[in-house]
């Protein structure tokens, strides 16, 4: 069995000089930059900049890690954009405020990298997706010779953990993503659509910030947690699966992997995965905090119709508005897919029947003032 590399690095704080060297590390472990990139290139890196959050939020990229890995790029002789389509609109306003928030405007005046503010959509085919066969995408992916995924190692609401596949989720452009949400509510068509749109980006490698990750609430509501680790591949399927086992999460519970597995991408375990660097053992977390979220769609086969349709109601996950936290921003209401979070009073009131369950707006919201419940009987499942 052919196995994929995955570099794993330890680096604890985001010294530049400390994640510069790890960084330079990962390529050397995955056969030189040389082999991947060439001379005169125009690369992509394309980071997770969900929303306007600090750096130490731990909901984006960190500006640490993304200068060091544009700067080693552009020494070996290559051109840099950095870009993503965040949560919400796509228009030159919103990414100058991303930017800023997030630290990376300062990156392009200090390695003469480009920021993207080029806010054109194109339609790019996708003959090898599965229910995708053509994405609506940024324009700078057509500017671009190769595209690397720079993600962070966060937990998730919906799909459980977010990394290096689900990342490539922002090169749809802008608001297309909330479209995706509503044509796709159920778990296994949406997974799949994110292994999809990753296959259709083609990232050349993919490196994740996992020196400080996001644990619990995630992707923006969750808590830092310092995991000490920087980990690249040129597999981004085979990257997740080493990533879900250093926070301590069955890779095959991860709907991502799961879809990924089904289609021949990966194996799920380290069976095709030849590790390089640091002991993945120095990494491993016990006690990071998991979401468990649970889709019906792991019951289809195994109970009767009829019971499913009961324990929809009994195990389907609800946002819940914490109006003494509630800012009356209408963030949420403006970017739910469905439409059907109404503001009554400046704060939210949402009509659960109409909710896809997709927490768009737990993952938008800038305050943290919503929750996901999840019922008992569902964290019960989930454990089995």
């Amino acid at each position: 069995m052919e196995k994929e590399i995955v570099s794993i690095i330890g680096c604890r704080e985001y010294d530049y000089n400390l994640v510069k060297k790890s960084i330079e590390q990962s390529f050397e472990n995955l056969g030189g930059i040389d082999k991947y990139i060439d001379k005169n290139d125009t690369v992509l890196l394309k980071l997770n900049l969900l929303m306007k959050k600090k750096p130490e939020d731990a909901t984006t990229t960190h500006p640490i890690f993304a200068k060091a890995l544009a700067q080693t790029i552009i020494d070996y002789g290559a051109k840099v954009i950095i870009g993503d389509s965040p949560g919400g609109p796509f228009n030159m306003n919103v990414l100058k405020g991303v930017y800023k928030a997030c630290g990376i405007e300062e990156i392009s005046n200090d390695t003469g990298a480009k920021l993207n503010y080029n806010t054109n959509s194109v339609e790019i085919k996708n003959d090898n997706g599965l229910i995708l066969k053509k994405i609506t995408a940024i324009e700078v992916l057509n500017e671009v010779d190769k595209v690397i995924s720079v993600s962070k190692l966060k937990t998730h609401g919906m799909m459980m953990f977010t990394g290096a596949v689900k990342n490539m989720f922002g090169v749809v452009a802008g608001l297309e993503k909330a479209e995706y949400h509503v044509r796709m509510p159920e778990n296994v068509d949406f997974s799949n659509a994110l292994v999809d749109i990753c296959i259709a980006a083609k990232p050349v490698l993919s490196f994740m910030d996992g020196i400080v990750g996001m644990q619990g609430e995630g992707p923006s509501a969750g808590d830092a947690r310092t995991i000490g680790v920087v980990i690249a591949s040129t597999s981004p399927y085979h990257l997740d699966v080493v990533a879900t086992n250093i926070i301590g999460l069955k890779s095959i519970k991860v709907p991502t992997i799961q879809r990924s597995v089904e289609r021949g991408l990966c194996s799920g375990t380290f069976e095709d995965i030849e590790l390089k660097g640091d002991n993945i053992e120095n990494f491993i977390i016990d006690d990071f905090i998991i979401p468990e979220i649970r889709s019906l769609d792991l019951l289809d086969g195994k109970v009767p119709k009829f019971l499913r349709e009961i324990l929809n109601g009994l195990l389907q996950p609800r946002p819940v508005f914490i109006h003494n936290k509630c800012v009356g921003c209408e963030d949420c209401a403006k970017n739910c897919p469905p439409k059907v979070i109404n503001m009554v009073d400046k704060r939210p009131i949402v009509n659960l029947d109409g909710c896809i369950r997709c927490f768009c707006c737990q993952e938008l919201c800038p305050v943290e003032a919503i929750d996901i419940k999840r019922p008992l009987l569902m964290k019960l499942l989930a454990k089995l």
